[in-house]
């Protein structure tokens, strides 16, 4: 039996590389679209006039120009023009980059169960932040490696022993700083930490660190690897495993934000119940054991939410009766273009509306620059820019 499922592996994933090869060749690699001159003076945040007066009158770099006479920018294009923005900028900030004194947001993306929309919600949050000038690394802490296969990589083809966040919290002399594990993205101002099986050691390595009194409690591992790497990001994003073992935990203590996904059905509320309930028992241990649980926010993400549901909607109100302010406004909602997208292992940042009916496509994208906007508000209000 095992050589039964052991081969069904091994085939599902010649067949997935194969489909990588046929997606993005020639090199089997991916790269992020050109942005329109719409599309571009929105992210900026600067009306498409003025964009098109900065192209002729020769300021910042210029944009590729179509047969029919259409502007488009790439991502590293726009920073550029953000930057010669913001040098004679009057009091609005182009370039959003932290300041000295603030610290950067550490956001955990977590669950108890699968399928709530986590890795949905960590990959357009981090690639969100990355278009709109920030500096991010994105963390793939789940074993199954979802958010590293959005992001194109294959786990068990393109990341090689010790490469994923297991070799800088691993407790033997192969432990590596976290900045020789980074890779950069095919998106400007987004690394990655990337993931894979290999994420599962950490589990069965700390119950004997714990025996044996490791001098670094497990807890404390994943912050003091990414505070090795602080200061060259804003915003840190971390997709959690579906479960609270010893890596989540550690996640918990290093995160500055927690976002935990919610797919507004009754199992999976009552699912989220327990995991609520796990989470304060195990980390009141933790805490008393030194852990550092200071968060600047906790929030209920809605899910994969269709507000024609009725009884989605009654418990959306029921969560919102509870929990208040800490259920986002906006909701995720469900989308064949989100789903669409993710079919060619991308997130709908990275499709052309030209892509999906326009209405879909942009009913999807208003939903989830809702979301993450609203996300980015609560980074700069921990930062203290409420103006």
């Amino acid at each position: 039996m095992t050589d039964v499922i052991a081969g069904d592996g091994a085939a599902l994933s010649r067949e997935l590389q194969a489909m990588r090869t046929a997606l993005f060749p020639p090199v089997s690699q991916k790269v992020l679209r050109s942005f329109s001159s719409v599309e571009a003076a929105k992210l900026i945040g600067i009306a498409d006039a003025y964009l098109r007066q900065l192209s002729l009158n020769g300021k910042g770099p210029q944009p590729a120009i179509s047969p029919g006479g259409r502007r488009s920018y790439t991502l590293d294009q726009i920073n550029e023009i953000r930057v010669v923005l913001n040098e004679n900028s009057k009091g609005k900030e182009y370039v959003p980059h932290r300041k000295p004194g603030e610290h950067c947001q550490v956001m955990a993306v977590v669950n108890f169960k699968g399928g709530s929309g986590k890795t949905t919600t960590a990959a357009h949050l981090a690639q969100y932040l990355a278009l709109n000038g920030y500096r991010v690394l994105a963390v793939d802490l789940d074993p199954q490696a979802s958010l590293t296969a959005l992001h194109g990589y294959q786990p068990e083809y393109d990341i090689g022993a010790n490469e994923t966040m297991y070799a800088a919290v691993r407790y033997d002399d192969q432990r590596q700083p976290l900045k020789d594990i980074i890779r950069k993205s095919y998106i400007a101002g987004l690394d990655l930490v990337p993931g894979n099986l290999e994420l599962m050691e950490f589990e069965h390595d700390t119950p004997r660190a714990l025996a044996e009194h490791s001098t670094e409690p497990f807890f404390g591992r994943v912050a003091s690897a990414l505070g090795s790497v602080a200061d060259d990001y804003d915003v840190m994003v971390l997709d959690c495993p579906p479960q609270l073992g010893f890596l989540t935990l550690g996640a918990l203590c290093a995160s500055t934000g927690l976002l935990i996904t919610a797919h507004p059905q009754m199992l999976d509320v009552m699912s989220m119940c327990q995991f609520l309930l796990m989470a304060s028992d195990l980390l009141s241990v933790v805490q008393e054991s030194g852990g550092d649980l200071d968060y600047d926010f906790i929030r209920y993400v809605v899910t994969r939410y269709e507000p024609s549901d009725g009884p989605q909607t009654q418990m959306v109100g029921f969560m919102r009766s509870l929990f208040r302010e800490r259920v986002l406004t906006n909701a995720m909602l469900k989308s064949t273009a989100i789903s669409d997208a993710g079919l060619s292992k991308q997130t709908l940042y990275e499709v052309g509306r030209e892509n999906f009916s326009k209405s879909t496509y942009d009913r999807a994208l208003e939903s989830l620059d809702a979301v993450n906007g609203e996300i980015e508000a609560l980074i700069k209000h921990a930062w203290g820019r409420d103006a």
